[in-house]
C-alpha cells in the first residue's frame, strides 16, 4: 500500500470496465464506449483516436500501431500489425549516393505509408461491435471543437518550430508560436477526413482526395511515393511471441517490433538471483544495464521486417540468454553496444482497456518522433510519421530501406498471462527504452512483489547512447556507486517513457495503473 503522507496517485478498481491511457478525455471516451455496449476492441480504437488529437506530438491518423488483444474470458492473444511499408520506389542506395549513412528523419525519404487507420478499420470490423460511425463520433466532435493543451503537451510542444514544415505549421502551430496549457487545438481538417473514414472506411484514407492529398505534399518535399502506394496497403493478423519469466509468461508483438528484445532481456536477467538485489540500488540498475547493452546489440543484428528476420529463434533461445548473460561483470559496465545506423525515438501513446467479459487490448500508435517527420498534407493537415528513419542503410542489412518492405519499429504493445490466461495487459512507452521498461515493469512485478502502479511509479535508468540516464527518483549515493562501475551517470531533462496498466485480479476485480509522468489516468465503472 502507498504511503498517503507522501505525492503519488492510487490505483483505479473497478468491476464492470476499465481503461488505463496518456491522457483523460481518451480514457473517458473508451468507458463512455463500454457503458454503451461496445467491447474493449471498441473502447480502445475510440480512445486511440482521439489521442491523435490530444497528442498530436506523439500520434495521429499518418502514423502506424500494434495491436495484442485477447479473446473473451482473456483467452487466445491475438495480434495485429498495422504498420505501414516504404513506397515501392524506395531505395537505400539512393540515399548512400547522396552521402547519407541514416534516414535523414525531417525528409519525405523517412516516410512510409501509414498503417494505423487501415487497422483501426479491420479491427473493428472483425473485433468490434459499435461500428466506425460510434467510434470516431468522440474525435470528430474534439476535431472540430477543439482539445484544451495538457501540460506535458504543452512541453513536448515547444519542439515542434524546429521539426514543422509549411503546412505542418499552418495546421500545428497556426499563431506562429508553440500553444501554452489551456490554448484550445482544433483540427477541423482531420474532423472531414474521420467522417469520411466513418461512412466509408478504409478506402476514404488511402484512396481518392485524401490520399492525393497526403502524395502532393510527400512529391513537394521530393518523396518518391505514389498513389499506388497507399492503395496498396493493408496490415496484417500475425501470432505473438512469448517468453517465460517465473511464473508469468510475457507476450509480445512478433517483428517488424522489438518486443522479442524485451524477452531477452528477461531472459538474460533470469541467470542472475534478482529478487536478492535491492530493487532501488546500485547493483539492479547496473545488471539491467548490462542486459539491455547486450539484448539491444541483438536487436540491431537480427530485427527488421518479418520477411526479412531469419534468428528469431536464436534470439530467444534460453541458451543465447545463458551466453550473453556470462558476459556481464557484475562490477564493472561494459561499453556501449555498437552504435545503430537506424533512429530511435521516444514519442508514442499507449491505451489499454479490458471490457466486463474480459476481453483486453494492449494498443500502441504513433508517428514515431515528436511531430513526426514534420511534413503535414495541405488540405485536411495529415501529419505524415517518419518511421522509415527505423531503417538501416547499411548493405545488406536485414533492416536495409527497400521498397515494400516495414522498418524495424520500437513500439510494443505487452501483456502478461498465466496458464494462457491473460492476468495483465500492459505498455511502456519511450521509444528505445521500451523493452528496457518491459523487463523492468515485470521483475518489478515478479522479483519485489510491486503491485502495478507501484511498479510504475518507480524510479528507472536506462543506458543510452553512452550515457547511463538515471531518473531523480535514485539517490546520489546510487548514482555514485555507478560511476565507480564505470556508467557515465546522467540525469535526464525528461523522464524515462510512461506506462500504463490494466490487472485482472484473481477476485475478478479489475486494477487499473497510470504513470505519472504524463497526462493521463485509469478511469472504471
Amino acid at each position: 500500500m502507498r504511503d498517503f503522507h507522501l505525492p503519488g496517485r492510487s490505483a483505479v478498481y473497478a468491476s464492470n470496465g476499465i481503461c488505463a491511457t496518456s491522457h483523460p478525455l481518451a480514457a473517458q471516451v473508451a468507458i463512455d464506449i463500454l457503458t454503451r455496449g461496445g467491447n474493449a476492441m471498441d473502447a480502445a480504437i475510440a480512445g486511440a483516436v482521439l489521442l491523435g488529437l490530444c497528442e498530436p506530438q506523439m500520434t495521429g491518423l499518418g502514423g502506424d500501431c500494434f495491436v495484442l488483444f485477447s479473446g473473451p474470458g482473456g483467452t487466445n492473444v491475438q495480434a495485429y500489425n498495422g504498420s505501414g511499408r516504404a513506397p515501392a520506389a524506395a531505395n537505400a542506395a539512393r540515399l548512400r549516393d547522396q552521402g547519407h549513412t541514416f534516414v535523414p528523419i525531417h525528409s519525405a525519404d523517412a516516410v512510409t505509408i501509414p498503417g494505423a487507420v487501415e487497422a483501426f478499420c479491420t479491427l473493428s470490423e472483425r473485433h468490434g461491435k459499435l461500428g466506425l460511425g460510434t467510434l470516431l463520433a468522440p474525435s470528430i466532435h474534439y476535431a472540430e471543437n477543439g482539445v484544451p493543451v495538457a501540460p506535458r503537451v504543452a512541453f513536448d510542444w515547444q519542439k515542434a518550430p524546429n521539426v514543422l514544415q509549411s503546412h505542418g505549421v499552418k495546421h500545428f502551430m497556426p499563431a506562429g508560436t508553440p500553444p501554452s496549457v489551456g490554448t484550445v487545438f482544433r483540427a477541423p481538417g482531420q474532423a472531414e477526413v474521420l467522417r469520411r473514414i466513418a461512412q466509408d472506411g478504409a478506402q476514404a484514407f488511402y484512396q481518392g482526395e485524401v490520399a492525393a492529398d497526403m502524395v502532393a505534399c510527400l512529391k513537394a518535399h521530393n518523396g518518391v511515393h505514389s498513389l499506388a502506394d497507399f492503395a496498396a496497403h493493408s496490415g496484417n493478423a500475425t501470432v505473438p511471441v512469448s517468453g517465460q519469466y517465473q511464473d508469468v509468461e510475457l507476450v509480445e508483438h512478433p517483428p517488424n517490433g522489438q518486443g522479442a528484445t524485451a524477452i531477452l532481456m528477461l531472459n538474460i536477467l533470469a541467470q542472475f538471483d534478482f529478487s536478492a538485489l535491492d530493487p532501488f540500488g546500485a547493483q539492479r540498475a547496473h545488471i539491467e544495464a548490462e542486459a539491455t547493452k547486450l539484448a539491444y546489440d541483438a536487436r540491431n543484428r537480427f530485427l527488421a521486417d518479418a520477411d526479412h528476420t531469419t534468428r528469431l529463434a536464436q534470439m530467444l533461445a534460453p541458451e543465447t540468454a545463458a551466453q550473453l548473460a556470462a558476459l556481464i561483470d557484475p562490477h564493472k559496465a561494459m561499453p556501449a553496444a555498437a552504435p545503430l545506423t537506424e533512429d530511435i525515438h521516444r514519442d508514442t501513446i499507449y491505451i489499454t482497456v479490458t471490457d466486463r467479459d474480459r476481453m483486453s487490448v494492449s494498443l500502441i500508435y504513433s508517428i514515431f518522433h515528436g511531430f513526426g517527420s514534420g511534413i503535414a498534407s495541405e488540405k485536411f493537415g495529415i501529419l505524415m510519421q517518419n518511421r522509415g528513419a527505423g531503417f538501416s542503410l547499411e548493405r545488406g542489412h536485414p533492416n536495409e530501406m527497400a521498397g515494400g518492405k516495414r522498418p524495424m519499429h520500437t513500439i510494443i504493445p505487452g501483456m502478461l498471462t498465466q496458464n494462457g490466461q491473460v492476468t495483465n495487459s500492459f505498455g511502456v512507452m519511450g521509444g528505445a527504452y521500451q523493452p528496457c521498461g518491459h523487463a523492468r515493469f515485470v521483475t518489478n512485478l515478479s522479483d519485489y512483489g510491486m503491485d502495478p502502479q507501484s511498479a510504475i511509479d518507480a524510479p528507472r535508468c536506462f543506458p543510452d547512447a553512452g550515457d547511463m540516464k538515471v531518473e531523480r527518483g535514485y539517490t546520489d549515493t546510487v548514482r555514485q556507486a555507478l560511476a565507480d562501475m564505470g556508467h557515465r551517470v546522467k540525469v535526464p531533462d525528461e523522464a524515462l517513457g510512461g506506462a500504463q496498466s490494466i490487472t485482472i485480479r484473481t477476485d475478478g476485480v479489475l486494477e487499473g495503473a497510470s504513470d505519472p509522468r504524463k497526462d493521463g489516468c485509469a478511469l472504471g465503472y
